[in-house]
């Protein structure tokens, strides 16, 4: 198995272990991780995942000695999204065509290049050490980006920024990835795994059902106009006002986190 969970109370971290190839995603790799994801969407217990590369790497990519031996005019048919819309197979590199209900969090130690970048750029947030990078380095071998990269990049970075990035191939060091919006925080070097959990337990002592429709609000705006985004937002999170709003208002009347005070919230 390349693939394990850690659990330290409600925040999963997801261990991607194929360290001899850089945490290369081969199929078997890729299968382990969607299974993972699904375990962690599915479990009450859980609230927040970290995705981490042991090793040193957080993933090198599509694993290209695999790729080699694919054959035929359609080799990677079975991965093609269905005609009639149903759910799609899993990505190339394994859970990037998941949408989940709670938040993912990167930490990404070493290369996270070609298809190594997309799994991070799948995750909801990203934790770098300084010594990290990106990069779309597929483009000496002509592999184009597969799982996400074309439409995760621009919407981070902005489009000109994207094409760049993505014409060129070159590295982009975490330094620049958080100037521009590829990274949230930066860790030191070996420490992007605590750093992100960190901010995973952060996130998971608040009420979650409002963080996660918070979360899938941000999601669901995407391409729409002002008005039919904001009834978006309001369909997305009018019933947890009922679920989780009114009592944590209630909380905050009897004298909990007052002067912006989160150390005593009581979920």
């Amino acid at each position: 198995m390349a693939v394990r969970i850690e659990k330290s109370g409600p925040v999963w971290t997801v261990i991607h272990s194929r360290p001899d190839a850089r945490n290369a995603m081969d199929p078997a790799s890729a299968d382990e991780l969607v299974a993972a994801f699904e375990f962690f969407d599915a479990d009450s217990t859980a609230d927040v995942a970290v995705l981490w590369g042991e090793g040193g790497a957080f993933c090198a990519g599509w694993d290209l000695k695999y790729a080699s031996t694919l054959k035929g005019d359609k080799p990677l048919a079975l991965l093609d999204f269905p005609a009639d819309g149903a759910k799609p197979p899993r990505g190339p590199l394994g859970p990037t065509r998941l949408e989940l209900s709670k938040p993912v969090i990167a930490a990404v130690e070493g290369p996270a290049v070609a298809g190594g970048m997309e799994l991070a750029l799948w995750c909801d947030l990203r934790v770098m050490a300084e010594s990290a990078y990106l990069g779309v380095y597929c483009r000496r071998w002509g592999i184009p980006l597969l799982d996400g990269g074309t439409v995760r990049l621009p919407r981070l970075v902005g489009q000109g920024r994207a094409l760049e990035i993505i014409l060129t191939g070159r590295k982009v060091t975490a330094e620049e990835c958080y100037r521009i919006g590829a990274c949230e925080r930066l860790a030191a070097h070996g420490k992007a795994r605590e750093v992100a959990e960190q901010l995973a337990h952060e996130i998971a002592r608040f009420p979650q059902d409002c963080v996660r429709s918070d979360r899938m609000s941000v999601y669901r705006q995407h391409g729409l106009p002002v008005r039919k985004a904001l009834e978006t937002e309001w369909q997305t999170s009018i019933d947890v006002v009922t679920a989780e709003g009114i009592s944590g208002a209630g909380r905050f009347s009897a004298g909990k986190g007052r002067h912006g005070d989160f150390a005593d919230i009581h979920r």
